[in-house]
């Protein structure tokens, strides 16, 4: 059975635009030639390992041999295929309200707020290591007017506060590998305490 050197390229192209690197840019962090990236998103040569393996890590996917039955499980755990219809929109609407909220988060003066500030200075650094898919857009958009509310005034740290509570139950979500707080629940392949034995 051929493997799909289509789904591939499709898969690589979509990171990159999710990502919002243009080829020169993925040329640069994965030093695989633009030409050769143009022509692998083309499907129009053939995908050397080495090369397969450059564009993964600069596009912070890793390359792995999993068994065929695994696949659904892995893809799972791992958020579904990379790239939907609109997860280029989507992960570049998230960028832009985490990169919002750490520029306000930033912005405040370390003396107002105390931990509250802090806190929220904390969860816009760490909220960055998780890819854009899995965090909710709508609460780190409130996060970023509370903070922008603080530093226009006093009075404001309210907001911040029950900002603070939707971004650790976002944060806890993600530590869990569950859902966002509003998005549906996921049901369970299987429950330890199911266990009779």
């Amino acid at each position: 059975m051929a493997y799909p050197i289509d789904a591939i390229a499709d898969t690589l192209r979509k990171a990159r635009a999710d990502r919002g690197l243009s080829q020169r840019e993925l040329s640069v962090d994965s030093a695989v030639p633009q030409s050769h990236i143009s022509r692998i998103e083309n499907g129009a040569v053939d995908l050397r390992v080495s090369s397969l393996i450059a564009l993964a890590r600069a596009l912070d996917l890793e390359l792995m041999l999993v068994p065929r039955r695994a696949v659904p499980a892995v893809r799972s755990i791992a958020g579904g295929p990379v790239g939907s219809a609109d997860g280029g929109k989507l992960a570049r609407r998230v960028r832009s309200e985490l990169g919002r909220l750490q520029d306000a988060a930033d912005s405040l003066p370390a003396t107002e707020g105390g931990a509250e500030l802090a806190e929220l200075r904390r969860h816009a650094r760490e909220l960055r290591n998780y890819r854009p898919a899995l965090l909710d857009a709508r609460t780190l958009r409130r996060a970023a007017e509370a903070a922008e509310a603080v530093s226009r005034g006093p009075g404001s740290l309210e907001a911040v506060r029950g900002s603070l509570l939707r971004l650790r139950a976002m944060r806890e979500a993600l530590a869990r590998r569950q859902a966002p707080p509003d998005a549906a629940e996921p049901i369970p392949a299987y429950r330890l305490d199911d266990d009779d034995g």
